[in-house]
């Protein structure tokens, strides 16, 4: 479950940065990439919760503190609270996505080895909207 726990890290963690983006973006299309951030960080909660269960249902403890999230999170915080343009944030977006896709492939295939189908199914769906939102990114930044 040590990917997992790492997975509902970064969960936690791209959830605050989503936030932070959110707030702090500016430029032309403000309105569509506030909206759309804040549509991103909602997701990221409920695969958090959807994530924690997944580990508790295998009897084992999901990471439930800040400092364990910073300590096992592959996804970095922004150090910084200042104005973010839409292209930087559509950046980070999109790196800290196809990130957490990587890792979702990887656990993906580790519980298709194990035979446990609730996680496998849990990561096919997030694999999927991954790359919709990877196309999605992808086509605002051209």
């Amino acid at each position: 479950m040590t990917n997992l726990n790492k997975y509902l890290a970064n969960l936690a963690v791209m959830n605050i940065k989503f936030h932070n983006l959110h707030w702090n973006v500016v430029g032309s299309q403000f309105v569509a990439v506030h909206e759309y951030l804040e549509a991103e960080y909602d997701k990221a909660s409920d695969r958090l919760d959807e994530v924690a269960e997944l580990i508790r249902m295998a009897g084992e403890f999901p990471v439930a503190n800040i400092k364990e999230y910073l300590e096992i999170s592959t996804i970095k915080e922004i150090e910084d609270s200042k104005e973010i343009s839409i292209k930087e944030a559509l950046e980070i977006v999109l790196s800290d996505i196809k990130l957490q896709k990587e890792l979702a492939l990887e656990i993906r295939k580790e519980a298709d080895e194990a035979d446990n189908f609730p996680v496998a199914n849990a990561m096919e769906d997030h694999i999927e909207d991954y790359n919709k939102q990877i196309w999605f990114v992808e086509s605002s930044l051209k």
